[in-house]
């Protein structure tokens, strides 16, 4: 498994190449297998993972104890509970590998570490952060006005390995419909 992810992730202007060197050299690689839990409800999350290759879901237990798919990973990006890992509590979520696959792992101290010494990699994490901030306000607005079937085939179009490699009860969740609206939506298309 090449580090050519992690260079290209971490590239910003303002991170120098011997910088970026040493940010790619804290991260190891890290395997996984279909079924494996990376991070458990109840647990503070010590580390995050630059994803190679795979699909990675996280999920939460609602209030009727039922497995309610908050987010997937795939190739070339973060698996990371922010709230967990940044705010130093236990998660509310639990992530959990859909299929085979690996990455590179960088645990929370040495993070912690190039994050107070590399002023380019706080500028680089405040960028990714405002991107994921804006992702997830999309999906909460999309949620709330696109029909089910229109967010259906833009999840198609934007990830078709979420669809390839997930169970349908997952993606169900994830889109906020049940497995029967689902199953009607894929039946008219």
């Amino acid at each position: 498994m090449e580090k050519s992810l992690l260079f290209q992730l971490y590239s910003h202007p303002a991170i120098h190449s011997e910088e970026l060197q040493k940010i790619v050299d804290a991260h190891t690689p890290f395997q996984f297998k279909k079924g494996e839990f990376l991070l458990k409800e109840g647990d503070i999350a010590n580390s995050y993972l630059v994803l190679n290759s795979g699909l990675i879901r996280a999920f939460a237990i609602n209030y009727n104890a039922e497995d309610i798919t908050t987010d997937f990973f795939s190739d070339h990006e973060l698996v990371i509970d922010v709230l967990s890992l940044f705010q130093r509590i236990p998660t509310q979520e639990s992530i959990q590998a859909l299929t085979d696959g690996e990455g590179w792992m960088i645990e929370f101290p040495v993070f912690q570490q190039l994050f107070e010494e590399i002023p380019g990699f706080a500028e680089w994490g405040r960028l990714w952060m405002t991107k994921k901030l804006f992702a997830f306000k999309m999906k909460s607005i999309e949620t709330a006005t696109m029909p089910s079937k229109e967010r259906y085939l833009k999840l198609i179009k934007e990830k078709p390995e979420i669809i390839r490699s997930a169970p349908l009860k997952h993606i169900a969740t994830y889109l906020g419909i049940t497995d029967t609206s689902l199953s009607r939506i894929r039946k008219e298309i």
